[in-house]
């Protein structure tokens, strides 16, 4: 350790400018002998090291030698040499020049006289007083060594971390050859890379503002080339930042020096937060990710996350001093967690907004029925189950699963609007139950629509989220949701970003017996990953939308059962069988057996057949009924929904259907189409 810590000082002292080690004493703030014994003290608690210089009798050039100071109660100081100089060659040669003593960010310059000096260590009268010298802006902070790669077309230099601030960064590092050293060109940025084991710090481009050492072996100090990143795209509607009452701290572990840092939040969103810090300590770089932060509100509820600095901003306070605003990005946190922060959010925005919040069970269910979104034919439909419907709803609404999401705007107790989402697929969600009173004066549908598009665009970004996709059922009849998602895909007319595709819909009444024979030539099998290539192929051409990645029918899909083994975990049921109907090997429709619990979806839509057809013409419908037949073995009930895809193919056909379903994907790189359509649809209305 002494060793390590005699080199890194020698590194620092070929390192320091010039006009440093030859400073004018006579200028510059005079600090008192107390302080310097102080500091000097402090430095031999802290096993740190000052610099002896030495200026060359006939020349003027300056040497620096590395003392540890020993304990000083007076006038005089002993320090030990680190390692040994050649005291004659000193002797000789050189008189001192003065002694540099770090003092957080700046330096005492101290120019004592020489009492004895030895191959041992140096004895020096100490002055009344010293200089301090305003090196840098910013404290420098010592490193535990984490590893560091620095390339620059093609050169590659490995070594670690020796110091830094949030502007520069010294480094040590070494050539994998001599010859690659000398490809390093000093004069243009490096990329720099910096790593704990195997996860990364930072990354980002770097000018190299000062070097020292040769034969493979450099000492780099480097600057950032940019102060602010983004993370992820820029968007028009982002997060609304929120200033809380009492305002929350991080804490956290620095990923480059071990040090613990404690900060205010200044503001907050669902996506990130932002902080300050006083310019001389600052310790955020942009472009640091820091593993594990701990959010903590009045130091009674605490929360974890990743984080990334995406900027930092330095202004001058109303004393003079400076201060640092630096904006976090969070990459990823618990899912439970981040609802819990987007509930405390919400409430702060909006009173009456509420997110998976308790409800009585009871007063939601006499809102459904009143509001009509419970009307006489659905009822009709899951009476017969409403208690195994009530026991799903209790689960839902009383142990907040993280597969389901509900929002309530609420006043003096009363439920005034409700919409729901439940994650069934492996990236996508599911929005529905929108229900709200008939009050113009709250325009509770809105409020709820409103907290939904918050939620989704403070969630998306986290992959512990799963959200690459939101879609909604709806029958086009219906005037409200036509209007606001039908629209909003109407008015794009892009279904790679927003996708309108319609089914047919119908009930499949189960035979007594399930086994019906196929005709020859006909075969229902699982679908094999050539199937969904072929079924893309159709789709591209009939729609060009996002129908199949929202509903898992995608090539990549590797595990289609795990989204199933997490419903089982908390005690929900969700299975998704995938079959392909062949004539003599040619497929000729795709159908996707989803089965849930009954009223998971109010439609029972999560709990049903969907099928694809790929050819409307060599497809009898005699056929396609014995294939539901044989797939609709996997359900206990014996009336089946069942979605048919063109709707062209069951008029073709003469299906006998109930209604229409359009669907209706979002792909969430698109947020900015959503709400710019909502915001021109809430000013009409």
């Amino acid at each position: 350790m002494l060793r390590q810590r005699m080199d890194n000082l020698n590194k620092i002292s070929n390192l320091i400018p010039p006009h440093i080690l030859d400073h004018d004493p006579g200028k510059g703030k005079r600090v008192s002998k107390r302080h310097l014994i102080n500091r000097l003290n402090f430095l031999n608690f802290q096993d740190n090291f000052l610099l002896v210089n030495f200026k060359h009798k006939k020349y003027g050039n300056i040497t620096s030698l590395t003392a540890r100071p020993l304990p000083c109660s007076g006038d005089r100081l002993d320090c030990a040499w680190v390692e040994p100089p050649d005291i004659m060659r000193i002797l000789q040669a050189y008189t001192l020049h003065n002694l540099l003593v770090a003092d957080g960010q700046k330096l005492l310059l101290v120019v004592p006289e020489v009492i004895e000096m030895s191959d041992k260590g140096i004895e020096f009268l100490l002055p009344e007083s010293c200089s301090e010298i305003g090196t840098r802006k910013v404290n420098r902070h010592s490193c535990a060594g984490a590893d560091v790669q620095i390339v620059q077309n093609g050169a590659l230099l490995n070594g670690s971390i020796q110091d830094f601030t949030p502007v520069a960064l010294r480094v040590e590092v070494k050539a994998a050859s001599p010859q690659m050293d000398r490809w390093i060109n000093l004069d243009f940025p490096v990329n720099l890379n910096i790593y704990a084991g195997q996860e990364i710090l930072y990354s980002g481009n770097c000018r190299i503002i000062r070097h020292a050492g040769d034969n493979g072996n450099r000492t780099l100090v480097l600057e950032p080339v940019h102060c602010q990143m983004r993370r992820f795209s820029p968007k028009k509607y982002r997060s609304t930042r929120q200033e809380l009452i009492p305002l929350p701290d991080i804490v956290f572990t620095h990923p480059f020096c071990g040090k613990i840092v404690s900060l205010k939040v200044v503001d907050l969103s669902g996506t990130g937060f932002a902080v300050e810090e006083e310019e001389c300590d600052s310790m955020l770089l942009p472009g640091m990710i820091i593993p594990e932060i701990e959010l903590s509100f009045a130091g009674s509820y605490r929360m974890k996350c990743q984080a990334q600095v995406i900027y930092r901003h330095v202004r001058t306070d109303k004393w003079g001093e400076g201060v640092v605003r630096c904006g976090l990005a969070v990459l990823d946190m618990d899912i439970g967690n981040h609802i819990n922060l987007l509930s405390l959010l919400h409430q702060a925005a909006n009173k009456n907004s509420y997110i998976c919040s308790d409800i009585d069970l009871d007063d939601l269910w006499s809102f459904f029925f009143e509001t009509g979104f419970i009307y006489p034919e659905k009822y009709a439909f899951f009476q017969t189950n409403k208690d195994a419907v009530k026991r799903t709803y209790e689960k839902l609404y009383t142990q907040s699963p993280h597969i389901a999401r509900h929002f309530i705007c609420q006043g003096k107790g009363t439920i005034l609007g409700h919409m729901a989402m439940v994650r069934f697929y492996d990236n996508s969600w599911l929005i529905h139950h929108h229900a709200a009173t008939k009050s113009e004066h709250t325009k509770a549908g809105l409020t709820v629509l409103n907290q939904i598009g918050r939620f989704i665009n403070d969630s998306h970004n986290l992959y512990s989220a799963h959200m690459q996709y939101v879609f909604c059922y709806y029958r086009p009849d219906n005037k409200f949701p036509d209007r606001i998602f039908g629209g909003m895909g109407r008015r794009l007319k892009d279904p790679s970003r927003c996708s309108l595709d319609t089914f047919a819909y119908f009930h499949f009444q189960r035979p007594f017996q399930n086994s019906s024979d196929l005709p020859v030539l006909w075969d229902l099998t699982a679908t094999r990953p050539e199937d969904l290539q072929e079924l893309e192929s159709f789709y591209r051409q009939e729609s060009g939308g996002l129908m199949l990645d929202a509903l898992d029918l995608g090539q990549g899909i590797i595990d289609r059962d795990q989204l199933s083994r997490e419903y089982r975990k908390l005690g929900f049921k969700r299975e998704s069988h995938l079959f392909s109907l062949k004539k003599n090997h040619n497929l000729k429709a795709v159908i996707l057996v989803n089965v849930s619990d009954i009223g998971l979806n109010m439609s029972n839509l999560t709990n049903a057949m969907k099928v694809i057809v790929l050819d409307n013409d060599d497809l009898p419908k005699e056929v396609l009924l014995a294939a539901l037949t044989q797939a609709s073995a996997k359900y206990d009930e014996n009336k089946v929904p069942v979605l048919i895809y063109p709707v062209s193919y069951a008029e073709a056909k003469g299906i006998m259907y109930e209604k229409l379903y359009t669907m209706w994907v979002l792909n969430m790189q698109n947020t900015d189409d959503y709400f710019s359509y909502l915001e021109s649809m809430i000013k009409t209305i």
